[in-house]
């Protein structure tokens, strides 16, 4: 699904060395290189502020700490996500809000937050899913009418532009804005496969706020701005020093490697397009696309089967997510569901996520693409 080492040896040279700058120089915990590359990730989403921390999953429970809520808000999250959102909100004893996603591009919309509002809602948890925008513009609006915070987890989708809306909220504003950036506060992972990763854990944060940056830095650093001194609880997230390190190095490539998914992207969507039972990925008008992932929707109840048949080809595939949140265990009597969540139930049997990274060759792709071919046209 991700060639990491293939990944590696293409910029080896320069990940040795400035890994070996941070071991001969001795700074292995909030080096230079941490702020050097916040300054970077600033520079390149256009955010005021960047925070690093340990991991995508910190980053949205420090979030969610500085916003300031109380035990029992509620807080609106997607059901067809990985678990991280709904987890930090249940874990700060907060109340999660599972909401049904758009069925094309599998992200919530303003339309199903609206209708799942209630006295004590305070805050939503948008997830920018599979590398492609949720339709921010309406979503803000509707959160500045109400006084929601909004959250963005941008994990799989850095880089990627939003089309702001011609109208007059907007007149005078930058005409894109990176995903991240349109929120209260922006959460992304460095995980290893990310579009942005390093080789361990990392996270960071990101705002235009000037008095939720202090917070966020302070919590994340046990509640204190100076050593010693304690104003708020807080914990202990940080960004390794070798990892920043990584990521400076990265970060340059980013934009290439985007490129790159969009090509391979663009071969699968052709080869794919007309075939019975096989959904190709939507682009949105309002949103670039990073193809995170490549994720098919596969029709007639064929997933698992296609999925089981591409394995014995030598073709490995991932399902993303097999179980909506409502269906976890451990949410069954601790989250609001609001409705039946029909799209997210659907898309749980039937999502098929195909191999995705810059090395993958159109010869790889054709066969691939063959062999869904061969057995949907052999399935009665």
């Amino acid at each position: 699904m991700r060639d990491l080492k293939g990944q590696y040896a293409k910029i080896q040279q320069e990940i040795d060395e400035a890994v070996l700058r941070v071991m001969r120089g001795g700074q292995y915990i909030n080096g230079p290189e941490v702020g050097m590359f916040a300054e970077a990730l600033q520079d390149y989403t256009g955010a005021k502020h960047v925070i690093p921390c340990a991991n995508g999953t910190d980053a949205l429970q420090i979030a969610l700490m500085a916003l300031g809520l109380k035990a029992g808000d509620e807080v609106i999250v997607p059901a067809f996500s990985y678990i991280s959102p709904a987890e930090t909100v249940e874990l700060l004893g907060l109340t999660p809000v599972i909401v049904d996603v758009d069925p094309d591009s599998f992200n919530l919309t303003a339309k199903n937050i609206e209708k799942s509002i209630s006295a004590t809602t305070k805050a939503i948890i948008v997830v920018h899913l599979f590398g492609q925008s949720c339709d921010m513009s309406p979503i803000m609006d509707f959160a500045r009418k109400i006084h929601l915070s909004v959250i963005e987890d941008n994990a799989q989708s850095l880089g990627v532009y939003y089309t702001l809306p011609p109208t007059p909220l907007y007149r005078g504003l930058d005409e894109r804005k990176q995903t991240g950036t349109m929120g209260h506060v922006g959460c992304t992972s460095f995980f290893p496969t990310k579009n942005l990763g390093c080789y361990g854990d990392g996270g960071a944060m990101m705002t235009n706020d000037d008095d939720l940056a202090q917070k966020l830095k302070m919590i994340a650093n046990h509640g204190q701005r100076q050593k010693y001194h304690h104003e708020m609880l807080g914990c202990n997230s940080r960004l390794d020093t070798l990892q920043a390190a990584i990521l400076n190095v990265k970060l340059k490539y980013l934009n290439d490697s985007a490129t790159a998914h969009r090509r391979v992207a663009k071969i699968y969507t052709e080869g794919l397009k007309d075939v019975p039972g096989i959904v190709t990925p939507k682009e949105e008008p309002f949103s670039t696309h990073v193809y995170h992932q490549y994720t098919l929707k596969v029709g007639g109840g064929k997933r698992d089967a296609l999925q089981q048949y591409l394995a014995e080809q030598g073709i490995p595939t991932t399902v993303y997510y097999p179980l909506p949140l409502q269906e976890q265990p451990a949410f069954r009597y601790t989250v609001r569901v609001a409705g039946p969540l029909t799209v997210a139930k659907e898309l749980s049997r039937s999502v098929l996520s195909l191999p995705m990274h810059v090395d993958l060759t159109e010869e790889q792709q054709r066969y691939i693409i063959e062999k869904i071919c061969t057995f949907l046209t052999k399935q009665p």
